[in-house]
C-alpha cells in the first residue's frame, strides 16, 4: 500500500530480551523493498533480562554497526538506494561508545531524540544527547499526546527548524 502512494515505511524494532541479530533477519524480505527502512529502539533492549519498561535499555555501537552492516548488505545485493537507520534515543546511557559507530555509504544513520515533554526540556535533551554525540544525521520526535500533557505544548515547526543542528528527520507520533 505504501509503495502505491510513494510513502516510506519504517519498521521499528524493540527487542526486549531478544537481540538485533535475532530480529532483523526476520524482516529481510521487507527491507529488500526500496521504500522500507529500519528503526531501532534501545529503550527496551534488556541485556540484563530485566522486565521491559522497568529500566531504560541500551545499545552499544556494536549493535548499531550490526544493523547498519545488515542494511548495507541488503542495499548492495539488491542494488537499492541507501537505507535509513533511525536510532531512537532520549538519554546518554542508551547508546554506548557512539564514537565507534561506523558510517557507510549504503546507510544513512539518524540519531533521533525520542523523549517527550515540554519544548524547553525536549530542546535541552536534543542538545545533550544528539548534538553533543553526533553520528551522521539528527532527528527529533514530537508526541501528539505526551508532549501536551499537563498543559504542555508541542514544538512549533519554526522552533524545530531553528534548532542547531537542524534535524533532518522529524517524526510525529
Amino acid at each position: 500500500m505504501a509503495a502505491q502512494i510513494h510513502a516510506l515505511v519504517f519498521l521499528d524494532i524493540q527487542v526486549g530480551w531478544s537481540s538485533l541479530q535475532d530480529e532483523i533477519p526476520q524482516l529481510e524480505k521487507y527491507l529488500k523493498l526500496q521504500n522500507v527502512h529500519l528503526g531501532i529502539d534501545p529503550e527496551f533492549s534488556m541485556k540484563g533480562r530485566q522486565k521491559p519498561g522497568s529500566v531504560i535499555g541500551e545499545f552499544d555501537a556494536a549493535d548499531i554497526n550490526y544493523a547498519s552492516d545488515y542494511l548495507e548488505k541488503i542495499v548492495k545485493e539488491n542494488h537499492l538506494t541507501p537505507k535509513i537507520l533511525v536510532v531512537h534515543r532520549f538519554t546518554q546511557e542508551m547508546v554506548k561508545n557512539y564514537q565507534q559507530i561506523r558510517i557507510k555509504p549504503g546507510v544513512q544513520i539518524v540519531m533521533h531524540m525520542d523523549g517527550w515533554g515540554v519544548p524547553a526540556m525536549k530542546i535541552n535533551a536534543y542538545r545533550q544527547f544528539i548534538y553533543k554525540e553526533p553520528v551522521e544525521y539528527t532527528g527529533l520526535k514530537l508526541f501528539y499526546k505526551n508532549d501536551t500533557k499537563n498543559n504542555g505544548r508541542m514544538l512549533e515547526p519554526k522552533e524545530i527548524l531553528n534548532t542547531k543542528p537542524q534535524p533532518v528527520y522529524i517524526q510525529y507520533q
